[in-house]
């Protein structure tokens, strides 16, 4: 493999701003809105004091729109789990310029460089986030589970909290495995909610994303890895989409994230591949449990793991109001599910989250919030889309920088997919980490490759290999 030599910052500074105008990201908020927001004060509403409890926000290193803060305790044999959401509501006018700029986006986009908020930073990164050492307006959803993890009550209210620390997954991690009692029972809790999942068919796949990460003073790709705390913090997330979703579908008005179950079909399709590329898969075990069993350490187990992502197709959002929607589970997490915990940077979660303040609360969920739910899976399907291009766009224009003086050399991979459909195969580099396509004639699943570098177009963000 030859040695690559990195770009200038700059060179790739300019290229991520030309992504952003092609995709029409928007550079910047409007006068209205930034002076619209420069006003915006947490409206006077009841809230409970809940500065007594020791709320933790854990999110990726720098982070400063901070949604959600984490506090447990135990109760009898079981557990209470208190998270603090950030209360975007409280300073945002239904149908005003804030809100309505906010319905445009969808949701907070990030590219290497910079992110593109949802909402304006003053909100967003300051007074509505829920930032270290600061007593902010917040959600809070507070939940009773039994001694297997299962909830058994929850409530959400309006509350002043006291966010204690904010620290990024890492450092957590660090602390629970020094027994750290603050963050001991995110582990426990966490590790109960996964068993759970377990049982009711939930899928939770291990498979690393490429990405494009600041280097060294400039920009290049490598595979995400993470830590077992994201997964249980995750767990407190989606336990607590699961009790907002059935607390919406129960009262029969809402908006849920739905996925289609996987196909009979697919899965004959799966275990044909396990057998194909010697991935053991027993009989008796199913899906679900099989999935979260690999690990994505060998080229065979890689493979497998990216059909099984292609499994699962149609994630989409569904509103309803009057009577329940047929079809309302999310496939992967097998259990009806909202998202309501990532206000700040979802535009759809302030929504649920006022139905809900207004259900648990024995009251009409407020107009605006219920007229809304026509449109908003339409807002949010347009804004997944962008996000998605984006993404991909960056990291497409990333590779073909960081290979432009590489025309020639050869590389190591394997093959992690077989599209029949577009009669491509594709090959996973590890260093650079590259995804790319090339002809898949004569090759299987996790064959390992070498293969060469023919053509590199920075413009149009291509990179031409041939086996």
């Amino acid at each position: 493999m030859p040695r690559l030599r990195l770009r200038a910052p700059h060179a790739f500074e300019q290229g991520f701003d030309a992504i952003r105008t092609e995709l029409d990201v928007p550079p910047s908020f409007p006068p209205e809105v930034l002076e619209a927001a420069a006003n915006a004060h947490a409206a006077p509403a009841d809230r409970i004091d809940l500065r007594g409890i020791e709320f933790i926000a854990i999110d990726p290193p720098g982070a400063t729109d901070l949604d959600q803060a984490f506090a447990a305790e135990r109760r009898g044999d079981g557990f209470r789990v208190f998270y603090a959401i950030a209360d975007v509501g409280a300073f945002l006018e239904p149908g005003g310029v804030i809100d309505l700029e906010a319905r445009g986006r969808g949701t907070t986009l990030y590219s290497p460089d910079m992110r593109t908020p949802l909402h304006p930073p003053i909100i967003s990164e300051d007074r509505a986030s829920l930032l270290a050492g600061t007593e902010k307006p917040s959600l809070v959803w507070t939940i009773d589970l039994d001694e297997s993890g299962m909830p058994i009550d929850a409530r959400l209210e309006r509350a002043t909290v006291l966010i204690r620390e904010a620290i990024p997954y890492v450092e957590a991690q660090r602390r629970i495995d020094a027994d750290d009692p603050a963050l001991g029972l995110l582990k426990t809790i966490g590790m109960l909610r996964q068993e759970r999942e377990v049982e009711r068919g939930g899928v939770s796949l291990n498979l690393p994303a490429q990405e494009v990460v600041e280097t060294n003073g400039t920009y290049s790709l490598a595979y995400d890895t993470s830590v077992p705390v994201e997964g249980w913090n995750a767990q407190i997330s989606l336990l607590t989409g699961i009790v907002a979703g059935n607390a919406m579908f129960d009262a029969k008005v809402g908006i849920l994230r739905t996925l289609p179950p996987t196909r009979k079909q697919d899965l004959r399709r799966l275990r044909r591949q396990a057998k194909a590329l010697n991935v053991d898969w027993p009989d008796h075990l199913a899906y679900a449990e099989m999935v979260r069993t690999v690990s994505p350490d060998t080229p065979a187990r890689n493979a497998f793991l990216l059909q099984a992502a292609r499994s699962f197709r149609g994630a989409g959002y569904l509103g309803f109001s009057g009577e329940q929607p047929e079809h309302p589970e999310h496939g992967a997490i097998a259990s009806i599910y909202g998202h309501v915990t990532a206000p700040l940077r979802r535009l759809v979660d302030r929504f649920a989250n006022e139905i809900l303040l207004a259900l648990y609360a024995g009251e009409e969920p407020p107009a605006w919030a219920v007229e809304a739910l026509e449109d908003l899976p339409s807002h949010m399907g347009r804004a997944k889309s962008k996000e998605s291009a984006l993404e991909r766009a960056m990291v497409n224009f990333s590779e073909a920088l960081v290979l432009e003086k590489s025309v020639g050399a050869r590389f190591d991979g394997f093959v992690v997919d077989l599209d029949t459909k577009r009669d491509r195969a594709v090959i996973q580099i590890a260093e650079p980490a590259v995804v790319a396509n090339v002809d898949p004639s004569g090759l299987e699943l996790a064959q390992q490759v070498s293969v060469r570098l023919d053509a590199v177009d920075v413009t149009r963000r291509t990179v031409d290999f041939t086996v």
